[in-house]
């Protein structure tokens, strides 16, 4: 699969502790493309559930997703390529990225070994508490879906090297 229609935007998504960010910092690294963290467009209040070990309803979620949506729309409009992280849980939420030049890319794993990541970070808001509502929430996308599955066994920059290939895609740098 090519993401060569206009300038590719990559939503990495997936459950916490997959290794979102690690895994778009390495793209963003090798590509030279902008990267934009989605945690950091939650709104606090978000944040403050989360950290309290409260999942998220779809009500805490749209704004969120539309904040995202928003910065998908303007690398689309500025003709610029792309990542940034988001769960992207459900296939509704992906419904609200999607656009030509978006393929999500879902990083997936045995719940054990996201269950020991989340265990060692340290500083992050979502407790590992909340990993199995996450994953109860989690609806993979089908194949109707411009998205490539990731297992997260693999080293990170196995796993970045992987996403590039298959996806074919040009760094610009």
């Amino acid at each position: 699969m090519s993401t060569r229609i206009g300038s590719p935007v990559l939503v990495l998504m997936g459950v916490a502790g997959t290794g979102k960010s690690t895994i778009a910092a390495l793209l963003a690294g090798q590509l030279g493309w902008p990267l934009q963290e989605g945690d950091d467009l939650h709104p606090p209040e978000n944040i403050a559930k989360m950290a309290a070990g409260i999942p998220l309803t779809d009500e805490d979620r749209w704004p969120w997703l539309r904040r995202v949506a928003a910065w998908i729309d303007a690398r689309i409009a500025a003709e610029e390529p792309g990542i940034v992280t988001c769960s992207a849980l459900k296939r509704s939420y992906r419904q609200l990225l999607q656009r030509p030049p978006v393929t999500f890319v879902h990083l997936t794993g045995d719940p054990e070994l996201i269950a020991q990541r989340m265990l060692l970070r340290q500083e992050h808001f979502m407790p590992p508490a909340l990993l199995g509502s996450q994953l109860a929430a989690l609806e993979a996308p089908g194949p109707d879906e411009r998205a490539i599955t990731v297992d997260i066994a693999a080293p990170p920059e196995e796993q970045a090297a992987q996403i590039v290939s298959r996806l074919r895609l040009v760094g610009d740098r």
